[in-house]
């Protein structure tokens, strides 16, 4: 006997059925972390609602270092990018940073908060 399982996922707020891959929304309001899943059109509302929200803020760190929304991943190929400019900010800054391998999460931190 084969059993199939089948899992489909719905949009936590209207209930429609979400493609394969899709992917929860995180936010975070007084300190607590929030997760939702949405459809795109709902991703985009609740960010156009919470833009003018972000435009004004700053971005804060827990003790960590880390942001509490936000945890740090292994960077991406999509990455490279940033990756390249953070290197060269720093580079530029005055830290100890190489040509190749990681960069220390404070090193990451304070190219953030200077852009």
């Amino acid at each position: 006997m084969v059993k199939k399982t089948i899992t489909i996922l719905t949009d936590d707020l209207d209930g429609g059925e979400l493609p394969a891959g899709s992917r929860s929304t995180r936010f975070a309001l007084d300190g607590i972390d929030y997760e939702i899943d949405l459809s795109a059109d709902n991703a985009r509302v609740l960010a156009e609602a919470l833009a003018p929200y972000i435009a004004a803020a700053r971005r804060v760190s827990s003790g960590s270092g880390r942001s509490s929304t936000a945890p740090r991943q292994r960077a991406k190929s999509g990455d490279a990018e940033r990756i390249a400019a953070i290197r060269s900010w720093a580079q530029g800054a005055g830290y100890a940073v190489g040509d190749r391998g990681r960069i220390k999460a404070e090193i990451v931190d304070a190219y953030d908060a200077a852009h």
